[in-house]
């Protein structure tokens, strides 16, 4: 299906933002926009433009009905469920190629339906939510998707000099998105997918140097929780061809709550999916707090290091790290793909090193015995006589990785 044969989405609770909605439609019409209609809307539902999905498909969609909803009384729930069955609805319609775009409007419950429905939708097709809550921190809801939000200063509650201009400007930016083309020119071998910290950059920057003059293409992620977490959903929409994961600090931030954790499933995507991977316990001397006054009263007398104002970093110790290198092995476990685990030796981050404030080769070596004790008869380890940031270890990875992608 060409790309003038798909359609710009326009969803959201048509009940009562009707109005509203009226004229997104007729904007995206004059931008010559073949359009889908969902509507989220709980209630009955009134407006001058074609719905193509009601909302009493969207409730059956999220495994109950549109009565059952209504008769709950509970608005907390009917948002929940009503954002559960647009994203199956965008998700079946995804997987027919019918969209090439989404664009949607709402206030708190509408913006959160949109976020959730949205969720549905793979990278490169344009999201955009005009939205009366911009101003607040929607990382939960928005989580690693790349979803645009535009503030739509006034309330969504009917039109006005200043909701005209701005749903005006939002059909003319969702129609934009939706006609950009994707440059393949470019030759690329194969894609992969590197994980980095400040303290692995210097690693990181050689093995993307040494892999880009191969004809790799290689993308980057900061393990701040929600880098690692993208990257693991683009690994699952089977963006990448391997995976180089040199910096798996996001684990120790899981097992001590730390800020930047990326969740359980951080460390398991390149396993399901089957493709090559390479493993460092990079930067699994750390976890991250905030600002000092914020770090948990039982870590009070640990050893730390601000590594700014606002990053306060708590060295792991012996016990943890025989836990960590226990998981980053059990994760491994079940690959599908051949994954090798690389162990410099000499250190896991830029401050473990001779001489720096995180060095403890007592607490490495309890790392480094329980990954080879777990991975026995499971997984290639190779040991390396060499620092995280040396280029000797760099180009041991990027050698060991090539080998995988043979």
């Amino acid at each position: 299906m060409g790309m003038k044969e798909k359609s710009i989405v326009m969803l959201g609770c048509f009940d009562t933002k009707g109005e509203d909605f009226t004229y997104l439609f007729q904007c995206l019409g004059n931008q010559g926009q073949p359009i889908i209609t969902i509507n989220t809307g709980v209630m009955e539902t009134l407006v001058d433009f074609p719905i193509d999905v009601d909302n009493e498909s969207v409730a059956d969609a999220s495994g109950t009905s549109l009565e059952a909803i209504k008769e709950s009384g509970d608005r907390g729930k009917a948002v929940e469920l009503m954002g559960m069955g647009a994203s199956k609805i965008l998700a079946d319609l995804v997987s027919k190629d019918r969209i090439k775009g989404v664009v949607g409007m709402g206030g708190g419950g509408g913006t959160y339906i949109i976020l959730e429905a949205m969720q549905a939708i793979p990278l490169g097709i344009p999201k955009l939510c005009l939205s009366t809550v911009v101003a607040k921190d929607l990382s939960r809801q928005i989580k690693v998707k790349d979803i645009t939000m535009m503030s739509s200063v006034v309330d969504v509650a009917g039109l006005n000099k200043i909701s005209r201009l701005l749903i005006k400007q939002a059909a003319a930016a969702i129609s934009a998105m939706a006609e950009v083309i994707v440059d393949n020119s470019i030759p690329i071998k194969k894609n992969i997918a590197i994980s980095m910290f400040g303290n692995t950059t210097k690693c990181v920057d050689k093995c993307t140097q040494l892999l880009k003059e191969k004809g790799y293409e290689v993308m980057a992620f900061h393990a701040t929780g929600v880098g690692g977490a993208t990257m693991e959903s683009l690994v699952r929409e089977g963006v990448f061809d391997a995976v180089l994961d040199v910096t798996t600090t996001e684990l120790a931030d899981e097992l001590c709550g730390g800020i930047l954790s990326a969740g359980p499933d951080r460390l398991t995507a390149a396993s399901e999916m089957g493709i090559p991977q390479i493993v460092v316990p990079g930067c699994l001397d750390m976890v991250n707090f905030a600002q000092t006054d914020t770090l948990p009263k039982k870590y009070s007398s640990r050893k730390l290091y601000s590594w700014a104002p606002d990053v306060t970093l708590m060295r792991t110790n012996s016990k943890e790290n025989k836990t960590l290198g226990k998981q980053l092995v059990d994760k491994l476990k079940q690959a599908k793909a051949t994954v090798e685990i690389l162990i410099p030796l000499k250190g896991i981050s830029q401050i473990d090193n001779v001489g720096e404030i995180f060095y403890d080769p007592e607490a490495n070596n309890a790392l480094f015995e329980s990954i080879k004790e777990n991975a026995k008869d499971h997984i290639n380890i190779i040991e390396m006589d060499a620092h995280i940031n040396d280029k000797v270890f760099a180009n041991m990875l990027v050698e060991r990785l090539l080998n995988l992608l043979k």
